[in-house]
């Protein structure tokens, strides 16, 4: 009977060895088929870990635009003091592009004078390309031909010259002439003719 109990008793361990190791087994095996056989793409951070730091010395938040240029979209805003990851720099550094999540890409760019950088190198980054001005509609001349009205031309004025001015001319009598008498002698005459009418009377009364 004694050896009856310990033959189950070895038969029942082995039977626990044999769950334990299968067990295990099927373990790896799920953990082998569970694992992706494509490779995952890796995640990596800024090149040294740059950062872009809004000058303090600006009173206004800088723009964050979606290129490298003026005309590009105005994206977002960085605040005096605000950082985020640099990710590159155009190609004569006057931009840099930063992380900005919450706009399409991720990323913006930023002008370079109005912003410090942290220690560190920055790869120099294709941009996109300028957008261009908005197209501007031709007017269709057969149309707008319509349209235009050709003045007639009125006959102006003519200027007539006045006539020219006659200065009249004066003659001087004052002084003697020849052939007249002078006006002196006229008067002495008749002061002399005066005088003898006058002495004639005088001799009369007497």
């Amino acid at each position: 009977m004694r050896n009856r109990l310990q033959k189950w008793f070895l038969i029942f361990i082995f039977a626990l060895i044999i769950l334990f190791f299968s067990l295990n087994l099927s373990v790896k095996a799920e953990n082998l088929l569970q694992q992706p056989t494509i490779s995952l793409p890796t995640v990596t951070g800024t090149p040294a870990g740059v950062m872009v730091i809004v000058n303090l010395d600006q009173p206004d938040p800088i723009n964050v635009r979606s290129g490298p240029n003026v005309l590009n979209d105005k994206i977002g805003v960085l605040l005096p003091g605000q950082k985020a990851p640099a990710l590159g720099k155009s190609a004569g550094g006057d931009w840099i592009l930063i992380q900005y999540p919450g706009v399409p890409g991720g990323q913006g760019w930023v002008y370079a004078p109005v912003v410090s950088l942290t220690p560190g190198d920055l790869q120099i980054i294709e941009p996109p390309p300028t957008p261009t001005g908005a197209v501007t509609q031709t007017i269709d001349p057969t149309l707008a031909a319509q349209f235009i009205q050709t003045p007639i031309p009125t006959r102006l004025a003519t200027f007539t010259p006045a006539a020219p001015l006659v200065i009249p001319t004066y003659t001087d009598y004052s002084g003697s002439t020849s052939g007249a008498i002078p006006i002196g002698l006229v008067i002495l005459i008749l002061i002399g003719i005066g005088a003898l009418i006058g002495l004639f009377t005088i001799f009369q009364g007497r």
